[in-house]
This record gives C-alpha cells, sequence and structure tokens, in this order.
C-alpha cells in the first residue's frame, strides 16, 4: 500500500482547487476619447484575448500621449499594460511577443487607424508594422510585422 504524506496530499488538493489561479490576470488601462467606437473595439478585442481592460475616457487624449510617450507615432487610444505602453491597434500576437521578451523600450505603436487591425477591421496576419517606442517615447524602428 502506498503512504502518502500529509503535506503531499494537502498540496494535491490544493493544486486542484478552483480557487487556486495558474497565471495572473493580465490588467490593462485604455485610456480614449469618450466618443470613439473603435476604441472600445479594441478594449473589447484585448478582453477577448484575456487581458482585463479598465477604459477611461479622457476629453485631451494629446495630453496623455505625451504623459506617456506615443505621441510621435500616435493612434486614438493608449493602453498601458505591465510598465508597457501600446498605442493603438497593436495585434494581440505583438502584445503576447512583447511580454514575453521584455526589452527596454517604452512600448510598441500602431499609428494612425489601418483598416486592417484588430477593432478596425478584417485582421490580415503578417501585415501590419508595428514600430517600437524608445523609452523617450521616440520611434526607433519597426518591431515586426503582425
Amino acid at each position: 500500500m502506498l503512504k502518502l504524506s500529509s503535506a503531499l496530499v494537502f498540496t494535491c488538493l490544493l493544486a486542484s482547487s478552483p480557487l487556486v489561479v495558474a497565471e495572473s490576470v493580465l490588467e490593462a488601462t485604455l485610456h480614449k476619447d469618450p466618443l470613439c467606437g473603435c476604441c472600445n473595439a479594441y478594449a473589447d478585442y484585448l478582453e477577448e484575448h484575456g487581458i482585463s481592460v479598465t477604459r477611461v475616457d479622457h476629453d485631451d487624449m494629446w495630453k496623455i500621449k505625451k504623459q506617456l510617450g506615443t505621441e510621435q507615432a500616435p493612434s486614438c487610444h493608449t493602453v498601458e499594460l505591465n510598465g508597457y505602453v501600446i498605442e493603438g491597434h497593436v495585434p494581440i500576437s505583438a502584445v503576447h511577443k512583447l511580454l514575453k521578451e521584455k526589452p527596454e523600450i517604452n512600448g510598441i505603436s500602431v499609428p494612425d487607424m489601418p483598416i486592417n487591425s484588430p477593432g478596425m477591421g478584417p485582421e490580415i496576419p503578417g501585415t501590419l508594422p508595428v514600430l517600437t517606442l524608445g523609452t523617450q517615447g521616440q520611434v526607433i524602428g519597426e518591431y515586426g510585422r503582425f
């Protein structure tokens, strides 16, 4: 007969408990204009991919972009996530790459509002250039095509 220690049994029970969360939930803040519909569509997109989003309306988004260092490659909304800024309609694959690699940058951006980007229309993977924003907010190159 196999004997299990009480600590091992407790560990097994704890690991199978629905109260234990294997991964932490990602929480983002999305800064947007109160009248922008595509900003809400992008927030919905992030939520569909497991990111909890707090939506914050601002009357002056340019002020937010200057504060967060995204004004050199602006779009309609700005997201704060895990110490990075994500400007515009950035595909989730680029967000995942950013969070996995953890580069020493300010964030990433898809400037303007491309029609083939998440929240704007049918996404066409591999076609969107995503820019890298340096620690001073400057555009320092292409992060990749997603």
